[in-house]
């Protein structure tokens, strides 16, 4: 079994964030970055489906510029096989780059894709979508599990999504705003994942060492033939209002006074 799993490179949400002055974007010196921590849970699920149904492969995919690297390499040294960087400097809208993961897919061929349920720059939460509309494929998003993260299961780090017998399925549970829903759906299949189905483990010191070694293919937009230009535009970028102090309010009427009339809450 192939799982294909996306990791994205994004800006560490630690960091400072400042506007640039001309509002066209932020301002990118200065910021570390890191993988966006959806996707790391989803690298996380699909080294526990490969070690739970082996023989399996699992393949780490990034679209971005070279610095990208780095984040494949955290995936690799996590346990993934083999990654796979689409080079591209500059913006990508989450259309582009569900089209270029859909070449990927093509020519991969994996049963599963993972991904996370969205990326913490931009928060659209819709390239998972875009993606199963282009492949023509089942998908199930928001997957979560019913065990606590505190859990026996959990310890024991076994997935959270259950493979059928036959492997020609998938059993997803997603936290809905009634309780807990169960989706089950056919291979292959697009699944993004959401916080509470795994907490990631750390890479070890060997395996950092593996990683270095273990092989990531370099392609670019043309070479799977996507044109990139993008179908959003971001007119502007800035910041969101201060925050003003609080005050001391000495009575229950003052108060929902105060909610009332200043802030428009009730």
């Amino acid at each position: 079994m192939k799982i294909l799993v996306t990791v994205k490179r994004v800006e560490d949400y630690e960091s400072k964030i400042k506007v640039k002055p001309d509002n066209s974007w932020i301002v990118t010196e200065g910021v570390n970055y890191r993988a966006n921590p959806f996707d790391e849970i989803a690298v996380e699920e699909s080294l526990r489906l490969r070690d739970a149904n082996a023989p399996s492969e699992v393949v780490a995919v990034s679209i971005g510029g070279a610095a990208a690297q780095a984040e494949i390499r955290s995936a690799l040294a996590m346990g993934a096989d083999r990654g796979i960087l689409v080079k591209h400097d500059g913006f990508l809208d989450s259309d582009a780059v569900a089209r270029l993961l859909q070449k990927v897919i093509e020519k991969e061929k994996p049963e599963l894709v993972l991904m996370g349920k969205q990326a913490v720059d931009v928060d659209d939460n819709v390239t998972g979508q875009l993606l199963a509309e282009y492949a023509g494929w089942g998908q199930a998003t928001f997957a979560s599990k019913k065990e606590s993260l505190e859990s026996t299961e959990e310890k024991a780090k076994k997935p959270g999504l259950l493979l059928g017998a036959d492997k020609k399925s998938v059993q997803v549970a997603r936290e809905v705003d009634g309780g807990l829903e169960v989706l089950e759906v056919q291979l292959p299949a697009i699944v993004t994942v959401d916080l509470r189905l795994n907490v990631p483990r750390y890479a070890s010191l060997p395996n950092i060492m593996k990683a270095k070694k273990k092989p990531i293919a370099e392609k670019t937009p043309a070479d799977y033939g996507v044109d990139t230009a993008p179908r959003l535009k971001v007119l502007k970028v800035t910041e969101p209002p201060k925050r003003q102090a609080g005050v001391k309010v000495k009575t229950a009427a003052e108060l929902i006074d105060k909610l009332k009339n200043e802030a428009g809450v009730i």
